[in-house]
């Protein structure tokens, strides 16, 4: 429940600070002296978007606070722990506004996103304010008021998730099935060209090995000929070679570093030198005698080059490239087959997703119904204590007549009413006046509201059109639901502000040019004189008083 509202530098709130209790609230106040303005600020710290002309003239920025006691939500404890945000006994819900149009929320002290803010105040409360009759002729908010009645949050979500499995299939279905009419007339194109490639089989970096047997082969008669040179110029020629004068260099030194034995470094890298050359001359002697010229290998090489290249360019690749280019086409080849086996998979899994949706859309069909009847029987009965003694309600759950299916469901929800004798049932929105509707609207959210989860509810001067007995009547409906959970009700009627546990004024005041908005909390002596205030205007009589007294006496009965 809300146990506190703080409001600072809100519209023409200098401060206010509202301690609530349990039960029914009364909220009274003169006309235009801002009675539903600190709905207006919860409402900010519940989430709902700001606007920076509500900051109070001459301010920085306005401030909101709302703490709750939540030891027993459940609901709401856990929503807290899942989001990791502090689960205390209490949780208070704060926005600030800047002059400038930012905003901030938090939830416990932490920074949170709006997002959260309002998810957390849909968990804690329920405003109906008194333009709600009017979206109560939409039928979209008629099945939404059946289904919170019901609890159908399962059944929604159930619903709502095998709708999205099975569309989500059906899309991935149609995918495919465009692409494969995309695909059909490059399909035979592209099986000659991988059967083209298949054929010639070029491996992974078979192209530059190929490159380089040519080059070897092309050139083998230079090679020959070069090694025989290198190999006469290492040790091999017989009048002078570089083995034989690094060998005479070697002796030379040796006698020297007997001499001066400083040169010892001097022999060994010598004859390091000498040990290498001779390697060297020998590896190249076996090369050599491995090298032999072959004309029809070079031939082959040469062709299969050709036929790389031809392709190369004719698939409008680099040659170094085509092996992967002929692997690509193959994987998208192969693709096609798989699209093709997918397909036909889709076709069975969409059906089966279907009728998944259909089951569950059934399951919360039936159960509507179920509700709605429970739901007649209690509205005509509210009608009927709100004087409208021959008033029929009905709820009609019914197909969608255009066989739309949302994540919704696949029903229709109406609302229909009779409010004469012999009248037949029609939608609600040709047959109630303005008054019947505000009325009828009243029953139904005072009814509903008891199936509520919210522990808040608000009721924004839905008395609208009320009056005389019937506001007797609507007041102690109020305090009944009061009972069970905390009301706060805005009103204009000392029949329904008289049945309040608790009662708030609201008063404006102007003093150099300075408007601001004040609440305070009324007790006995100050109640009678409001609500005598409210039932003769601002003249205040003993019969006035008097009939307060009635009032306030029949509230707290």
């Amino acid at each position: 429940m809300l146990l506190q509202l703080t409001i600072s530098n809100f519209a023409i709130v200098s401060f206010l600070e509202l301690d609530l209790r349990p039960g029914m609230t009364s909220i009274t106040g003169e006309t235009g002296a801002g009675k539903s303005i600190a709905i207006d600020a919860l409402a900010l710290a519940l989430g709902e978007r700001a606007d920076a002309d509500s900051v109070r003239p001459g301010a920085d920025k306005a401030d909101i606070s709302a703490r709750f006691r939540i030891d027993k939500l459940p609901r709401v404890k856990a929503w807290l722990s899942e989001q990791e945000l502090d689960e205390q006994d209490e949780c208070i819900l704060r926005r600030t506004l800047s002059r400038e149009g930012r905003s901030r929320g938090y939830i416990n002290g932490t920074p949170v996103p709006l997002s959260q803010l309002k998810a957390l105040g849909a968990l804690l409360i329920n405003i109906h304010g008194q333009h709600a009759h009017q979206e109560l002729q939409k039928s979209d908010y008629q099945r939404s008021l059946l289904d919170a009645y019901a609890g159908h949050h399962q059944l929604l979500q159930q619903t709502s998730l095998g709708y999205q499995h099975w569309r989500q299939l059906g899309n991935e279905r149609r995918q495919l099935q465009q692409e494969q009419a995309q695909w059909q007339a490059q399909r035979q194109l592209l099986e000659y060209q991988v059967a083209e490639l298949d054929e010639l089989a070029l491996a992974e970096d078979e192209f530059p090995e190929l490159e380089a047997e040519h080059k070897r082969l092309a050139n083998g008669a230079e090679l020959l000929n070069d090694c025989q040179q290198a190999l006469d110029v290492l040790a091999d020629g017989e009048e002078t070679n570089a083995l034989q004068l690094l060998r005479q260099g070697l002796r030379v030194v040796i006698e020297l570093n007997r001499m001066d034995g400083r040169l010892g470094p001097v022999q060994e890298m010598i004859e390091s030198s000498l040990i290498q050359l001779e390697e060297g001359h020998g590896e190249l002697s076996r090369y050599l005698d491995r090298l032999e010229l072959d004309p029809e290998r070079l031939h082959e090489v040469e062709t299969r080059l050709g036929k790389v290249m031809e392709l190369a360019r004719k698939h409008h690749v680099p040659p170094a490239e085509l092996a992967t280019h002929h692997q690509q086409l193959r994987t998208r080849l192969a693709e096609m087959a798989d699209n093709d086996s997918r397909l036909q998979e889709l076709e069975q899994e969409v059906e089966l997703a279907r009728n998944d949706f259909l089951q569950a859309a059934e399951r919360l069909s039936q159960s509507r119904q179920r509700y709605a009847e429970s739901l007649n029987g209690l509205i005509t009965q509210g009608m009927h204590q709100l004087s409208m003694e021959h008033g029929r309600f009905e709820i009609r759950v019914s197909a969608d007549d255009n066989g739309g299916y949302s994540p919704l469901g696949i029903d229709r929800v109406e609302f229909l009413v009779s409010t004469n004798p012999g009248q037949p049932l029609s939608p609600l929105a040709r047959v109630a006046s303005g008054g019947e509707l505000s009325r009828i609207s009243l029953a139904i959210q005072v009814i509903t509201a008891r199936k509520v989860e919210t522990p808040t509810l608000i009721f924004d001067e839905v008395d609208v059109g009320v009056s005389g007995p019937t506001a007797a009547v609507v007041g102690k409906l109020l305090r009944q639901l009061g009972e069970s959970t905390q009301v706060l009700v805005i009103t204009h009627l000392p029949q329904v502000a008289g049945n309040g546990h608790q009662h708030f004024f609201v008063s404006k005041s102007s003093a150099d040019n300075d408007t601001q908005t004040r609440m305070r909390e009324l007790d006995e002596h100050s109640r009678l004189q409001e609500l005598a205030r409210l039932l003769g205007g601002n003249k205040i009589t003993p019969n006035t008083l008097a009939n307060a007294r009635e009032l306030l006496v029949c509230g707290e009965a």
